[in-house]
């Protein structure tokens, strides 16, 4: 008897003792069903190839690849496309598959029989390595048929190698015809930012920052053109003021000789170029030609002088009148002029170096803004240019890549092991049924010796009787095996006898 549900391993013994027969019989039948099972359900044939993954000729360092995306998702999406209705109902009839269903089952119905007959199954890394690359897969096809399973397992790899190239000639043309666009809108960004530059520099012409300390050197250089103008001006100044002078002096001198008012006017004349050429030397160096030019004329004079005792036809007032102006007030005249221009010439370019300090130093003081304001968009056309090169670069990395991509030298598929032709059946395996029919008979007769465990309800000692009546044992009868006693002394007393 099973009290709460447990079995003890009496019970165990005691079920085992009575019903061991079951356990063969459940092991043997189902096993017998499994095997026959395995003969007569309908035979599928696997086929199968393996594509390895080649890696590029040339290192990533020196050509980066445009594809980069993980050999995982690009084989998932492989897969899609691949088992898509579009690709897959040209195998069903190119081959005649299912031709007992395909009058009597929707074409969906039989692309979906072959998608769930193809299998892509990727290879897993090599133990021991740290490579995270994935160096290939496997393409399965079951059929009923080892030779279809042949021919469309072939079939399918050959897409798969198909599409993997295509898709990555795709991706490099999208990739290169995006990075031309780009490349493209970046140059004119670039040469707008160029323009903007080129007319500031226009504009703002001897402002710039790189002219500041040009602009600094010049100003002091007028300055001191400034200052030696002014000094030069003031120099002209007395010049004129000092021949103005002597001229007033020889004029009234010479008129005074004219009207014979003072007949001392030769040695008055002299004594004022003396007095003149003083006032010279005492500014001017002896090699000065205004202190020459009065030498000389004082010697004229002196000459004169001696030789005027000699002359027997003095002057009359009406002779005088007519004669012109000596030559030193005619050369007095001449300097005075000449004073006047070099006047008019000095402040004329004052004016001038006064104006060019004023701009230098509007210049100057516009230098901090315009700095700032240049700053600006040579930071801005210094960012075009970086993303220009940048483009440029990528651009032709991706152009590399492609002439890669078109001469079979990056990333490729390679079918390392053909589509096998297929001589045994993958289903059904009779060593799987069978199997399994040996070890579900095995557990079929454990559940039922259970249940007969369960079942059980005799009692078989004190205990069970305690747990059935509630009551507790008082005495217990031994058993009285007395046919088993007698049995044994017949036979003993037949072997005395004999």
């Amino acid at each position: 008897m099973v009290r709460n549900g447990e079995l003890s391993s009496s019970d165990v013994k005691r079920v085992l003792r009575g019903y061991w027969w079951i356990l063969p019989i459940t092991t043997i039948l189902l096993g017998a069903a499994g095997l026959g099972a395995a003969l007569v359900l309908p035979k599928k044939y696997t086929s199968q190839t393996m594509v390895l993954v080649e890696q590029p000729t040339v290192g990533a360092d020196y050509v980066k690849p445009v594809v980069t995306e993980d050999l995982n998702h690009r084989l998932a999406s492989m897969q899609e496309q691949i088992l898509s209705r579009t690709r897959l109902q040209p195998i069903i009839e190119k081959f005649s598959l299912y031709p007992k269903d395909r009058d009597r089952v929707h074409i969906d119905d039989l692309v979906e029989r072959l998608r769930s007959a193809v299998m892509i199954t990727p290879m897993p890394p090599t133990p021991g390595t740290e490579a995270r690359q994935l160096p290939g897969f496997y393409v399965n096809v079951t059929s009923d048929n080892p030779r279809t399973a042949q021919k469309i397992c072939t079939e399918i790899t050959s897409m798969v190698l198909a599409q993997n190239a295509d898709d990555r000639q795709k991706q490099v043309k999208v990739t290169t015809d995006f990075l031309s666009q780009q490349l493209e809108e970046a140059k004119k960004s670039l040469d707008a930012q160029d323009a903007k530059l080129a007319q500031f520099k226009r504009q703002n012409f001897g402002k710039l920052p790189d002219q500041e300390q040009t602009n600094l050197n010049i100003l002091m250089g007028m300055n001191t053109q400034l200052e030696a103008n002014t000094q030069a001006l003031s120099r002209a100044h007395q010049e004129k003021a000092f021949t103005e002078s002597v001229l007033s002096q020889q004029e009234a001198n010479w008129k005074a000789t004219q009207t014979g008012q003072n007949p001392e006017t030769a040695e008055q004349q002299l004594s004022a170029l003396e007095d003149q050429l003083m006032n010279l030397q005492a500014r001017y160096t002896p090699e000065h030609p205004d202190v020459i030019k009065v030498k000389n004329q004082i010697e004229k004079l002196k000459k004169q002088l001696a030789a005027a005792p000699k002359s027997n036809a003095p002057a009359t007032s009406t002779s005088q009148a007519s004669v012109s102006e000596p030559p030193q007030i005619q050369q007095l005249r001449a300097k005075l002029h000449q004073d006047e221009i070099s006047i008019t010439d000095l402040a004329h370019r004052e004016s001038q170096i006064q104006e060019q300090i004023r701009q230098l130093q509007g210049r100057v003081q516009a230098s901090p803004l315009v700095e700032q304001q240049f700053k600006e968009l040579t930071r801005n056309y210094q960012t075009a240019l970086d993303f220009y090169n940048d483009l440029l670069k990528k651009r032709q990395s991706a152009g590399v890549a492609g002439d890669l991509e078109s001469q079979q030298q990056s990333e490729q598929f390679k079918i390392y092991d053909p589509p096998s032709l297929p001589d045994q059946p993958s289903f059904p395996n009779k060593v799987i049924f069978a199997g399994g029919g040996f070890g579900g008979g095995f557990a079929l007769g454990l559940g039922i010796l259970f249940l007969i465990a369960r079942s059980d309800k005799s009692l078989h000692n004190e205990r069970d009787v305690e747990f059935a009546l509630k009551l507790p044992v008082l005495v217990s009868v031994p058993i009285l095996d007395v046919a088993a006693n007698h049995a044994s002394h017949r036979a003993r007393l037949v072997t005395t006898k004999a």
